[in-house]
Order: structure tokens, then sequence, then C-alpha cells
């Protein structure tokens, strides 16, 4: 077989220059022209056929004949913030890959085109997935409703993404895992609060729809405190609030946003239920009205232990089981569970800096810096996990 190892060191400079084009193109959701465009170009390049899957969505399949299917997973959108980490590569729209997809992208498309150089030696097919909108939540549906798990018929699916700010688990290189419930789901909710304006002399000819808000976000508090168990992983945050024109007005209007999180689905739909259940009854209580919106989600993430135990296992071969790092379940929410619902499924992590490393940026922060060096790892192993899965699943 392809020491894939060693192959993915040859081109790290490649990898390292795909990464930070796509870096610096750094478009969000279902909005990606340069990217993909990017993408499909490296893939002919390749010798590949790229087709487009869904809106923004691109697939080729590597190999032909018999055995299984095996999906690999690259998610391509950025995030809407300015960035601020000072490399020279920095994107300059607006826009930042504080997420780490570059990378992913990046590691896909190396992990492609070795694949493709080493074709003859597949006893089976890789179908590559690369996807937008994953911090929307809706890109990894769009290319199912639109196919990408059939022609040919997905088996099984493998996603990657970079670890970074924290422990042990996001040290350069260190692969990192867990096995059956492996994150939280994730929804968003926009909560529009209804009152009526009126001038700050004469309160009694208006209903205040900040202060509504303001006690909204109290009472939903008293969800995790009164209502869920200690020992239940949930989350209900307002992250933003909007509302009012000026300081000696009360204000009509006013909208919240927040994220619901929940490890098991019945934990999921309470927490909704009583999210709605409360912003209702609180803006009732003080004559306004509250319209509960839950603009998307996705439920936790569900690894099968025996794709991780596969994958785990040639990890192991890969890089050795010093590297290898079985985690609990995390609290952030992932788009790949869209693929993990529906076929069997192993999402992996590679280190790339922690904190005791010098990487107190974790993800979701404009100052996030990567080490680029653990990319090639993350490269061969999409390229060796997909390999051997084949081999042994004949």
């Amino acid at each position: 077989m392809t020491n894939y190892k060693n192959r993915a060191e040859a081109l790290r400079d490649e990898l390292i220059q795909n990464r930070r084009t796509l870096h610096a193109f750094a478009e969000t959701g279902f909005d990606l022209p340069q990217t993909t465009a990017f993408v499909e170009q490296q893939l002919r390049s390749y010798g590949l056929k790229p087709i487009r899957v869904g809106k923004a969505g691109i697939s080729c399949t590597i190999g032909s004949g018999e055995g299984k299917t095996l999906l690999l997973r690259a998610d391509m959108d950025a995030l809407p913030m300015p960035e601020e980490s000072g490399l020279p590569f920095a994107a300059q729209n607006g826009h930042c890959h504080s997420c780490g997809h570059d990378t992913h992208t990046a590691m896909l498309l190396a992990a492609a085109r070795m694949l493709k150089e080493s074709e003859d030696e597949l006893q089976g097919r890789v179908k590559l997935m690369f996807q937008p909108a994953e911090e929307l939540l809706a890109g990894a549906q769009d290319m199912i409703d639109h196919g990408i798990l059939e022609n040919p018929t997905v088996d099984a699916a493998l996603g990657l993404h970079i670890s970074i700010g924290g422990g042990p688990e996001t040290e350069i290189g260190a692969i990192s895992f867990k096995r059956g419930a492996a994150s939280y789901s994730g929804d968003a909710v926009r909560i529009t609060i209804t009152g009526k304006d009126a001038h700050g002399s004469t309160p009694q000819n208006g209903v205040d729809a900040i202060s509504i808000a303001a006690h909204i976000v109290l009472a939903l508090q008293e969800i995790l405190a009164r209502e869920v168990g200690t020992d239940d992983k949930a989350v209900v945050l307002v992250g933003k609030i909007t509302g009012g024109s000026s300081c000696n007005t009360m204000s009509g209007s006013c909208v919240l946003e927040a994220s619901v999180r929940a490890v098991d689905r019945e934990m999921r739909a309470f927490l909704k239920q009583r999210v709605k259940e409360i912003c209702e009854g609180t803006a009732a209580t003080f004559r306004g009205e509250a319209q509960v919106e839950f603009v998307y989600g996705m439920p936790g993430l569900y690894n099968t232990p025996e794709v991780c135990d596969d994958m785990r296992g040639y990890c192991a071969e890969l890089f050795g089981e010093g590297r290898i790092v079985e985690l609990h379940t995390l609290s952030g929410s992932e788009d790949f569970t869209a693929v993990a619902d529906r076929v069997p499924a192993a999402f992996f992590n590679i280190g790339v800096g922690s904190i005791a490393q010098g990487h107190t940026c974790g993800g979701h922060n404009p100052k996030m810096i990567v080490d680029e060096s653990a990319l090639p790892d993350g490269a061969a192993l999409y390229a060796y996990c997909a390999a051997r899965y084949l081999q042994e699943h004949r």
C-alpha cells in the first residue's frame, strides 16, 4: 500500500499554499464562488471529475468496481467576523476562517490527490464531500437532499476537524475522537417581542418590549437552574438582543437570538418546548407577545462505535498509539450529524496547537492561528483510513 504519511509530507508545500489561498477567500454559508471554483480547479488538476451537489457542494468519486464506498467530508465555509490574526494571507473581506474549514478543505484536497495517484490499489470507492454552510448547520443536509449519499451508495463516512486552544488533545498532531454520543445538538432561536411604543414620560401608554426581553433572559436561565438535573448536559444562552431607538422612548419591539444545546434528543425536545412556553408566557404576563422561531438546528452527533474503532486502529498504525486520545462528549455542534444519522460514521479531530504550546485563541476566535505542520498528517489520515477501511470491508 502507498505510504500515505510520506507522500503527504512530500505534498506539504502545496497543501499549505492551498490552505492559505482558501483562507484568504473566507466566504460564508452557501455563497462560496471563489472557494468552489478553486476546489474544482484543483480536483481537475489531479485528474478527477468534480460535480456540483446542491447549492454549493462539490463531490467526486475515486476508485471503481466491487467493494464498499467510504465518504470523506470536509467543510468549506468561514464565519462572518473580521479576521484579527495579523497573518499576511488574512482575509480582507470582513470574514474569517476561525473554525479551520480552510484547513479541512486543503487536507481533503491533498488526500484526493494521493488517493487518485494510488487509485489502482483501492478495493472499493472513495467519495469526496466538500460541503458548504456548516456554520449554518445546513450544508450537509442540502447535499444529502441532492444525492451525495447515492450513486454510488455510501456505506460509511469519515469527517475530520482541527482542534486548537485546549489541553493535550489539541497538541500538534494529536488525534482525538469520542465513541457514541460525541457532541451537543445545536438550535438557533429567534424570539421576536411585540409591545407598544410610548414616550418615556407616559409609560402607561406603552408596552415595553425591552423590559419583556430582560425578563425572558432571566426566566430562560431557570430552565437550567430548576428544571434540568445537575448531571444533565444542556445550554440555553441568549447571545444577542436588538431593540429600541433612543434612551427616552419605550420600544414596542425587540428581538433576541438564543442558542439551545443538549446531548440527547429527549433533552433537546424538552428545552425547545420550554423555551417556547417561557417566552410566550413571560411576554403575555407583561401585556406583550412573543413569536419564537427555531431558525435552524441539528441533533447531537453520534459516532458509530464500530467505525470509530476501525479508524482508531488505522490511526494507530499510521501515527502510533501515543498520539491518540479518546474524549468525553464535546459541547459544540456539528453539521456532519446529518451524514452520521444516515450511515455508519466517525468524526475525528487533529490537534493544531494547545494552550501549552502557545495557542491561546481557540475556534471561532478571530485571532486564531493554526500550526500548519500538522496538516500533512491530517491529509494522510483521510487517505490512509479510507484505503484501509476499503481493504478490510470488501
